[in-house]
């Protein structure tokens, strides 16, 4: 096959927080610019409501935290292998399927990789995560088939895909010197993938790679699991978690749970829940808690609390605490976390990503020894615990980071020109 040539086809990796779309180009790097000279498009819409119109990205976020009226959406890829994905969600006063809801993200990261690249594509390589869904092979194929559908409706004619931690196998490969069995650990927004590969700068280029596939295997854990954990352990106890009614039962915890997770946010605003905590407000023991989280309803603020979380999970990799400015709910009012508190809150998500790796080396026949290196990429696995936690499984291999946001996406560029070429 000829690689002196632009490729036909495009490679997308639909994130859960943010996406890129990446095109081989010879002596060019291969990820497209898709907003503001950036490869990252996050992964959310923003219905303008005084302007009745989507909004894509960062200028998404901007026009919600600059307070136009309206609807955020986001981690919209979860929608994928749940139940919200066979229904409709209100947009702008009217019902919209969720499936049209990826159609329109999709569609757009679409139109910004052809304008970007000067040309269009017909076929594309669309990164999937192992698992859509656990133990659930036919829901799992199901979320495949639904994204597969979206794709073509948009204006794809041919799709394909392939698992995202061998897409960034591939992006390593490229610049490795000799043979190395590797571990890519992909954590990525909304689920971490694992891939155990046999990599060599002379096996670049062949067609079929099957053979050097020893396993692949993941959970459905990633960075929006670990926000909605530092959420519900360091927030959401201000906002009445775990408050005790007259009866002495705890508070029911859906309120929180549906804030502290990015898809389920809007629900806590629907009339039938509001109208629900209010009825509950009087058998609460201390009202203080679910004062706030009134508050906080109705000034529609749980994006902005979500948005804030994950600005200290990110925060958190580098520094030993943030501090939250929760002002804007209860004058003087803040929150202080820690790293510590952290780490306790996700040691069981942690537990099960170790799991996974566990059962990866086992289902391949392959000893901790064995495994040269551990390629970590997508965007939290900079998370010094979850870095840890890994390393302790494997001792001897050394650590090598990948681009935490691209790595996936020139992976399924160079799978995009093997393909169709």
């Amino acid at each position: 096959m000829k690689h002196d040539t632009p490729a036909r086809a495009c490679g997308i990796d639909f994130g859960t927080s943010n996406s890129t779309a990446g095109w081989h180009r010879p002596g060019q790097a291969s990820l497209l610019a898709l907003e503001d000279g950036k490869i990252t498009l996050p992964s959310v819409v923003f219905f303008n409501a005084e302007e009745r119109r989507p909004v894509y990205g960062r200028l998404a976020l901007h026009e919600y935290l600059e307070g136009y009226e309206g609807r955020l959406m986001r981690s919209l890829k979860s929608l994928l292998g749940s139940k919200l994905i066979k229904h409709d969600t209100s947009v702008l006063g009217t019902a919209m399927p969720f499936k049209d809801l990826l159609g329109l993200f999709i569609g757009e990261l679409k139109k910004r990789a052809e304008a970007s690249a000067g040309r269009g594509f017909d076929q594309v390589v669309l990164g999937r995560p192992v698992h859509f869904v656990d133990d659930d092979a036919a829901a799992d194929q199901e979320a495949e088939d639904t994204l597969a559908a979206v794709a073509r409706k948009v204006g794809f004619s041919e799709v394909s895909f392939q698992f995202e931690p061998i897409a960034a196998a591939y992006d390593y490969e490229a610049n490795i010197q000799g043979e190395e069995l590797v571990l890519i650990v992909d954590i990525g927004g909304g689920t971490s993938d694992f891939s155990l590969i046999r990599l060599a700068p002379e096996r670049h280029y062949l067609d079929d790679r099957q053979a050097d596939i020893l396993a692949t295997g993941g959970v459905h854990i990633g960075g929006t699991d670990f926000d909605k954990q530092l959420n519900i352990q360091g927030v959401m106890p201000l906002f009445g978690y775990g408050s005790r009614m007259k009866s002495q039962a705890l508070m029911p915890t859906s309120y929180h749970l549906n804030l502290a997770t990015w898809h389920t946010i809007n629900a806590v605003y629907a009339q039938k829940s509001q109208l629900a905590l209010a009825n509950m407000r009087y058998d609460i023991e201390d009202s203080l808690g679910i004062d706030r989280l009134f508050k906080l309803i109705e000034q529609r603020a749980g994006h902005w609390l979500a948005m804030e979380v994950e600005a200290s999970k990110i925060e958190l990799t580098d520094q030993p605490q943030r501090r939250v400015d929760l002002g804007r709910i209860e004058a003087g009012l803040d929150v202080l976390l820690t790293r510590d508190l952290f780490e306790s809150a996700i040691d069981g998500l942690l537990e099960r990503v170790r799991g996974g790796v566990g059962e990866l080396l086992a289902s391949a026949g392959v000893s901790a020894g064995q495994v040269d290196t551990v390629f970590f990429t997508g965007g939290s696995s900079s998370i010094p615990a979850l870095r840890n936690s890994v390393a302790a499984l494997l001792p001897k291999a050394r650590h090598v980071e990948g681009d935490n946001f691209g790595s996936i996406g020139s992976g399924l560029a160079i799978e995009a020109r093997r393909r169709y070429g």
